[in-house]
């Protein structure tokens, strides 16, 4: 489990390449972002984070997640 936590700022991976932006929501429970059903759990979270770029949300595992310096 990463330390990651709402607020933090973190790059991942997109389709247009790396990407950066904060975390704004930890989901622990089934959800549901921009039509796409995910599944999250208190042992499983997903957590959304919102593009620097663009300003759209997107839901990943946190591992997927690299925290940035402030």
């Amino acid at each position: 489990m990463t330390n990651i936590k709402v607020g933090d700022r973190v790059s991942w991976d997109s389709p247009q390449g790396r990407t950066q932006g904060k975390v704004v929501e930890r989901k622990t429970k089934d959800f549901q972002l921009d039509g796409q059903q995910w599944r999250a759990s208190e042992d499983e979270p997903k957590l959304v984070v919102e593009s620097e770029k663009t300003g759209a949300k997107a839901a990943h595992e946190p591992s997927a997640l690299n925290k940035l310096k402030s």
